[in-house]
């Protein structure tokens, strides 16, 4: 296939090996702790004194301010991000916020407002429900309760993210949870963005912190000054707040690891060139960000890509769209659409846009992705901004595995059991049995104690 000027990867499954292409496809697109360019490794000798790995800098980021709390926190912030932060700054007031909202563009907030609807009706519809099941002398309860208190990761290096806010925020309010913390970088694009502060505002959100990085997740995870302790961190990050999760899990619950973002698209005959370019840019463009083809009509693929390039010098962030398709991209010709449909499985992706006559059929044969798209008119930004489920969703393949954020994600369960004297006799049987096998006798001996029916009383 000839893709013009775009140096993108091509995959041909009749000709080339696919099962070690899709290994090198799997590798590009998982996120890699140890993997660092020149420029980065520059700059972390220069904060840091020695070469260090990502995973390296991330355990020391958070050892000290474990240990050193908000004064660690202060120093990192100083040190990577050029922020001169106090601990009466680190905190965006309530004057601000209130300012932020009271400037906001009308049109920012009814859409915010519209999109929160549309996210609490659907949130709202699968939410768990404690469950009650009646046994023969007692009953059994699955209660369902809420977190105290949870973080939020909204990212601001490179771009603003107020659907951040959306999808994270309201499905945890949808939960219950009383207090959110939302953590976003000290730049103009996180805590110092007026329309992420906007939005915050609009949803009754109290507390944003200028903070970002592994020193963000690690305030959260152990708690500084003004800062208390969350019960669980989500929201998208770069390949440190990624590694720090991943650090702090134990300490606290997480959502994911989360690698760049994905999309694969799936395209026959009647899929518009231009409706699949712009979906390939519209994930190249995060930048990182992996965008993968796949069909099985050459003609089809070949028009894709050459639009593809066309499209690509005239949106924006077209040069660091082109650098993700080249780095993390790839154009896969499969022999047919069983075959298209096995190896989009195996990469288990973050979004899977079916942009064929027949998506529904074919969504059918798949199982492994974190959100799919079906037909023309359902581009993966519809997710991304609008729909209802949140944006927040499982990559690197893990899809496997890992489902996408919901307002269950902010539930805890346990169980509640009640049984009357009458019901212990019905199971006691079956526990002396098993007790005696385990050599647990003191169980045993348990249940056998509240069996002589002279041990009854009123409360059973």
């Amino acid at each position: 296939m000839s893709v013009g000027s775009l140096n993108i990867r091509r995959i041909d499954s009749r000709r080339d090996d696919i099962r070690a292409a899709m290994l090198e496809l799997r590798r590009r697109l998982s996120p890699r702790g140890d993997i660092v360019s020149e420029a980065g490794r520059q700059r972390t000798i220069e904060v840091f004194g020695d070469p260090l790995t990502p995973g390296q800098v991330v355990d020391r980021i958070c050892a000290d301010v474990h240990e050193h709390g908000l004064a660690a926190v202060l120093d990192y912030s100083a040190r990577i991000d050029k922020a001169q932060l106090t601990g009466d700054t680190i905190r965006v007031s309530a004057a601000e916020l209130s300012h932020a909202h009271a400037q906001a563009d009308p049109q920012l907030l009814e859409a915010v407002r519209r999109v929160a609807a549309n996210i609490r009706e659907f949130q709202e519809a699968i939410l768990h429900r404690d469950v009650r099941l009646e046994r023969p002398g007692g009953y059994l309860i699955q209660r369902y309760q809420p977190l105290d208190r949870v973080g939020l990761c909204v990212p601001g290096g490179a771009a603003a993210y107020p659907s951040t806010v959306l999808m994270t925020a309201v499905p945890a309010q949808v939960a219950g949870v009383k207090e959110l913390a939302v953590v976003a970088p000290p730049t103009k694009f996180g805590a110092y963005n007026a329309d992420m502060l906007a939005t915050c505002c609009e949803l009754g959100i109290q507390e944003v912190y200028r903070l970002g990085g592994a020193q963000a997740v690690a305030a959260m995870a152990y708690g500084i000054e003004g800062l208390p302790r969350v019960d669980k961190i989500v929201g998208p990050g770069n390949l440190f707040v990624a590694l720090a999760k991943q650090r702090v899990f134990g300490d606290v619950a997480i959502d994911s690891i989360a690698g760049p973002s994905e999309v694969v698209v799936i395209v026959d005959d009647s899929t518009r060139p231009e409706f699949t370019a712009m979906d390939l840019i519209a994930q190249a463009e995060h930048a990182p960000g992996a965008s993968v083809l796949i069909g099985w009509d050459e003609k089809v693929l070949t028009a894709a890509v050459a639009e593809l390039s066309r499209q690509l010098d005239r949106v924006d962030r077209g040069e660091l769209a082109r650098q993700s398709l080249e780095e993390f991209g790839a154009v896969i010709l499969a022999r047919d659409a069983d075959e298209a449909c096995r190896l989009t499985d195996e990469i288990a992706p973050e979004h899977l846009h079916i942009a064929t006559r027949d998506a529904e059929r074919l969504a059918a044969k798949m199982r492994h992705a974190g959100a799919m798209f079906l037909g023309n008119y359902t581009p993966v930004a519809l997710g991304d901004y609008a729909a209802g489920p949140s944006h927040v969703l499982p990559t690197s393949g893990t899809a496997r595995f890992a489902s996408g954020l919901s307002a269950n994600d902010f539930l805890r369960t346990n169980s509640i059991l009640h049984f009357s004297q009458d019901g212990l006799m019905r199971l006691a049987p079956d526990v002396q049995v098993l007790a005696t096998q385990e050599g647990l006798t003191g169980h045993r001996a348990s249940v056998e104690v509240r069996m002589n029916k002279g041990t009854t009383d009123k409360h059973g």
